[in-house]
């Protein structure tokens, strides 16, 4: 099995134990690991499902959560291929930091309580009649503010050291009159470096570019344009303490 110290230990020990199942767990299995896990005390129902992970309400002492849970496998998409146990417990730890990081620098995101191998909890912004919706779904009666409010979420997370890779109308949610982000799931770090600087910078610097094009094009139903370049750059710069962008260009002074 690739990466095998990798795996997440309850993969680990289907692969010893030899009940490593040819297809995800059933619903049921599904809400004992996610009680067995102390992540909530009652799974109410799925809130969404998308190909790698599901979301569920779920109450934890009676308080609505909502819980997060990767599948722990994933088949070929050229049909027929080999079912491949994954490691998804890293790639739970890397949203739940994510959006840890985020709400901590004061972003609204639904709020992270705990991680569990590939599941973790987190604030559940809704009412009893569902899931806060989409912006979307939503019709604004007031777009500018909405708009102004999601740029400078945008400059507040960087500031927090991550870049949301996937930004569209489709994940973040209106609650309570304001916008929420969610779905780190492919965020970037731009805290740390982990690759070269330039790589970093030059990658947060594309998804942010093509994030703020999809949410402009849900912004021009009500006339609005957001001038990416811009503000773009302008976050780029501030995360560019090293001016690794602009090494060598003219007028540089040698450091």
């Amino acid at each position: 099995m690739p990466n095998t110290p990798y795996l997440d230990a309850s993969v680990r020990w289907r692969i010893r134990t030899g009940r490593l199942e040819q297809e995800e767990p059933g619903y049921e299995d599904r809400v004992a690991a996610i009680l067995s896990a102390g992540l909530a005390t009652e799974v109410v129902r799925p809130i969404s499902a998308g190909k790698e992970a599901e979301v569920l309400l779920c109450r934890y002492n009676g308080a609505p959560i909502a819980v997060k849970m990767y599948r722990l496998y994933r088949t070929s998409h050229k049909g027929d291929g080999p079912v491949k146990a994954d490691a998804m417990g890293w790639r739970a730890a890397d949203e739940f930091e994510a959006t840890y990081r985020a709400w901590k620098g004061g972003v609204r995101v639904p709020t992270p309580a705990r991680r569990v191998e590939a599941m973790f909890s987190m604030r559940y912004l809704g009412d009893e009649d569902g899931p806060a919706p989409r912006l979307v779904d939503v019709r604004l009666e007031d777009p500018e503010p909405v708009l102004q409010e999601i740029l400078a979420g945008i400059e507040t997370m960087a500031r927090a050291g991550v870049v949301h890779t996937d930004l569209s109308a489709f994940n973040i949610l209106f609650h309570d009159g304001h916008s929420w982000f969610i779905d780190f799931s492919e965020s970037l770090r731009v805290d740390r470096t982990g690759t070269a600087p330039w790589v970093r910078l030059t990658e947060a610097s594309a998804m942010l570019g093509h994030g703020l094009n999809a949410l402009g094009k849900y912004f021009r139903k009500y006339n609005l344009t957001i001038d990416a370049r811009p503000f773009v750059d302008r976050i780029v710069g501030s995360l560019d303490r090293f001016r690794v962008l602009h090494a060598g260009a003219p007028g540089d002074a040698p450091a």
